[in-house]
């Protein structure tokens, strides 16, 4: 892999990271609204409950093509038309599903919308670009909290303007909404946001994705990161999507306390990684601390089998959002610092479709075992999540060794 780095566009402010986090975090809201109405807007066109999971799932799915493919040519064309044309397709996208006639063409919208708005890898790629190594992860850190404070004010944004009695119609203000800010997004990035670098005309051959798939595979820090990321997004997603049928089978909790645990959940993530991850792994290091958090969810999640609910039971959940909150941008941030840098956006959407995919799969092996076993996903979880803490101590001591070797394995 090449060690020289890309051609900048411009030297980098120190607030160029920032700025672009803020930006973004106007997006985050704008999804932030949507989500929590999802279950609404499918059953106001009478959608079984298959359907309302598969609104759910096609973004993910849409995401997996996406952040690959987006993160690839920003490598090559620069990241600022990359975050332009997405964001434009996740605004439009909003529209039509305003309009949608019936529930497969708004499967089809979210779906090209998962797609549009696959663009993680696109936004690490900037942060990488202008960010030294040792502050990555702190950066990265901001970028999650700008995504989970957009998904605490987010819902209430969309249940003062939802009117679901209405059908269709009454989802309508909120994707609105959704649509507008995301174009205020688009506007901002125009207007503030610098380029951070030049078309990138080092590299002739760029592998395709499935080749690159099968290089990060193998590669001795990367591939273990990716299968950290799938491993643990299976066993978080899998608990939440099924969080709420357990809260309510074993202590008759209801959309209110759900609510409720989830809003503190948000909360506490947000806080962690404003305020925590980025200076404890500057002091103790990315790859411990990627273990540790891992621990934390490991303990948590078993926690939740034997919890008697109430503060008990948000407590462990919160302790599981601060878990993934203090390990995964240590992911970005070592595979932004092991990756050739003319080749970040790609790796990191590949990293990122892993997450997708998990996104998806996870879920789906929770609704199977949850009949079965009602603490089924949590005990899944925790014995899934296990393994990962070895895989982050070994990814960590290879990528000392990997830079020790100039980038070698």
């Amino acid at each position: 892999m090449s060690d020289t780095a890309p051609q900048r566009a411009s030297p980098p402010s120190s607030m160029a990271a920032p700025s672009l986090i803020a930006v973004i975090f106007i997006n985050m809201l704008g999804f932030g609204i949507i989500v929590p109405l999802l279950p609404f807007y499918a059953q106001s066109f009478d959608a079984p409950p298959w359907q309302i999971a598969l609104i759910f799932s096609a973004y993910s799915v849409g995401a997996f093509f996406g952040e690959p493919f987006w993160g690839r040519l920003s490598d090559k064309y620069g990241r600022k038309p990359l975050l332009i044309s997405t964001i434009t397709g996740n605004c439009l996208c909003y529209l039509a599903l305003a309009f949608a006639p019936n529930i497969w063409v708004a499967f089809l919208i979210r779906l090209v919308g998962g797609m549009a708005a696959g663009n993680g890898a696109v936004v690490q790629g900037y942060i990488a670009d202008v960010t030294p190594p040792e502050k990555r992860t702190r950066l990265l850190s901001y970028q999650g909290a700008a995504w989970n404070v957009g998904l605490i004010f987010g819902p209430m944004v969309g249940g003062i303007f939802a009117n679901p009695d209405a059908g269709p119609i009454g989802f309508r203000i909120p994707l609105f909404i959704a649509s507008g800010l995301a174009a205020i997004c688009v506007v901002a990035i125009m207007v503030f946001i610098r380029e951070s670098k030049t078309r990138d005309q080092a590299i002739t051959h760029r592998p395709s994705r499935w080749s690159a798939t099968g290089e990060v595979i193998r590669h001795p820090v990367i591939g273990r990161l990716m299968l950290l990321t799938f491993l643990v997004g299976f066993a978080f997603t899998g608990i939440e999507s099924t969080f709420g049928l357990w809260a309510q089978a074993r202590f008759d909790w209801g959309p209110r306390e759900i609510g409720v645990c989830f809003a503190f959940v948000g909360v506490a993530a947000a806080l962690t990684q404003m305020f925590v991850t980025g200076r404890l792994s500057e002091r103790f290091g990315e790859g411990r601390m990627l273990a540790i958090g891992m621990g934390i969810t490991v303990l948590s999640a078993a926690g939740q089998t034997i919890s008697p609910g109430g503060a008990v039971t948000i407590g462990l959940m919160c302790l599981t959002a601060i878990g993934q909150s203090v390990a995964f941008p240590n992911v970005g941030s070592m595979i932004s610092q092991t990756a050739d840098p003319h080749r970040q956006g790609q790796i990191l959407g590949l990293n990122n479709a892993t997450g997708a995919l998990a996104r998806v799969v996870g879920p789906f092996c929770a609704g199977l075992i949850f009949p079965v076993a009602i603490n089924g996903p949590f005990i899944l979880g925790a014995l899934v999540v296990a393994p990962a803490i070895f895989l982050a101590l070994s990814a960590s001591r290879r990528a000392v060794r990997h830079r020790a070797n100039g980038g070698e394995p």
